[in-house]
C-alpha cells in the first residue's frame, strides 16, 4: 500500500498544474495581507478608540447575547467563556491582539481553508477520472494489486494533499503576517474550564485549523466520489464547487425544517461550536460527528462499489 501511495504521490507532483495551485496559493495568502496592510496605510485613521472602550461594548454585547432564550448549549458555552474573558482583561489590563499583526492573522488564518478546499476538490475529483480520461487505467489495473487498494492509495494521497495545503497555508499566514504587520503586543486568554489563564495563540490556531479541516475533508471527498462514479473530472468539479458555495446557503433557508439537521453543510465547519455562529443551535459536536461519519462512509461505499464492479472495457 505504501508503494502504491508513493506512485500516486509522485504523479500527482509530475503534474505542473499541482505545482502552479501550490504556487497560487502562497502568492494569494501573501497578496492578501499585502492589500490589507496597503488598505489600512491609505485609510485615513478613525477617531481613536482604546482596546479599553472596545472590550467593554463587547462585554456588554455578550452580556445581552446570554439574555436570548433561544440560544442552544454551544452557544451559551461561547457568551459565557466571552464574557469571563472580557471582565479578566479589563479588570487585569490585559490587552488582546490588534487585528494588524502577525498572532492575529495566525489566528484569523483558517479562514484561508476555502482555498485549500478548493484546490482539493480539483486533485479529488480527477485523481481517478484522469485515468479514465486518459485511457491509463487499464494498464493500472493489469498490475496484480486489489482495485480497492488502488482507490484507497488514490484516496489517501487526496487528503494528504489536502493536509499538505493547510500545513502551507498556515505556514503562508504566520510569514505573511510577520512580513507586513510584525510582532503585536498583546495577550491571548483562554477559558480553562474554570478560571480565565493565559494561552497559546498558536494552539489555538492549530485547534481552529483543525475544525475547519472537516469542511476540506467532506467536500474533497464528495468531489473524489464524483469522480469516481461519473468518470468526469469537469462535473465532479462543478458539482462539488457549486455546492461549496452555495451549500452554507441551504442551511439558513432550511433552518426551520427539522431536516436540516441531518443536511451535510449544516455539520462541516465544526468552527461553529467554537466561535458560537451557528445556523442551528440546537445540535451538539457528537451529533455533528456523527452525521460526517455517516456522510463519509455513504460517499466511501459508492466510491468503492462503483470502483470494483466498473468494466473498463466499455
Amino acid at each position: 500500500m505504501l508503494k502504491l501511495i508513493q506512485n500516486e504521490w509522485m504523479k500527482l507532483w509530475s503534474k505542473k498544474a499541482t505545482w502552479v495551485m501550490a504556487v497560487l496559493l502562497i502568492v494569494i495568502l501573501f497578496a492578501s495581507a499585502g492589500i490589507t496592510k496597503w488598505v489600512d496605510s491609505t485609510t485615513p485613521a478613525p477617531e481613536e478608540e482604546n482596546w479599553q472602550e472596545i472590550t467593554g461594548m463587547n462585554l456588554m454585547m455578550n452580556q445581552e447575547q446570554l439574555q436570548n432564550p433561544d440560544l442552544g448549549t454551544a452557544q451559551t458555552d461561547y457568551y459565557e467563556r466571552q464574557v469571563a474573558i472580557d471582565e479578566y482583561r479589563l479588570a487585569n489590563d490585559a490587552a488582546p491582539f490588534e487585528y494588524a499583526s502577525m498572532q492575529q492573522q495566525v489566528l484569523d488564518g483558517h479562514m484561508m481553508l476555502s482555498l485549500v478546499t478548493l484546490f482539493t476538490v480539483i486533485v479529488g475529483a480527477g485523481i481517478v477520472a484522469s485515468e479514465f480520461s486518459q485511457g491509463t487505467i487499464k494498464m493500472l489495473l493489469t498490475r496484480p494489486v486489489k482495485r480497492w487498494k488502488i482507490l484507497t492509495s488514490k484516496y489517501i494521497t487526496t487528503m494528504l494533499f489536502a493536509l499538505l495545503f493547510a500545513i502551507i497555508t498556515l505556514a503562508s499566514t504566520a510569514l505573511a503576517g510577520l512580513i507586513f504587520f510584525g510582532i503585536g503586543d498583546g495577550t491571548f486568554l483562554v477559558w480553562n474550564g474554570s478560571q480565565v489563564v493565559e494561552g497559546s495563540y498558536w494552539i489555538e490556531a492549530l485547534k481552529l485549523f483543525a475544525l475547519s479541516f472537516a469542511s476540506t475533508w467532506m467536500i474533497g471527498t464528495f468531489a473524489f466520489m464524483l469522480g469516481t462514479v461519473f468518470r468526469s473530472s469537469s462535473l465532479a468539479i462543478g458539482v462539488s464547487i457549486f455546492l461549496m458555495f452555495v451549500g452554507v446557503q441551504v442551511v439558513f433557508l432550511l433552518q426551520r425544517f427539522e431536516i436540516v439537521k441531518y443536511y451535510l453543510f449544516t455539520h462541516t465547519d465544526l468552527t461553529q461550536f467554537y466561535t458560537g455562529f451557528m445556523p442551528v443551535p440546537d445540535i451538539t459536536m457528537a451529533m455533528s460527528l456523527i452525521v460526517l461519519a455517516a456522510y463519509f462512509l455513504t460517499f466511501m461505499v459508492i466510491s468503492y462499489w462503483t470502483f470494483s464492479k466498473r468494466d473498463v472495457t466499455a
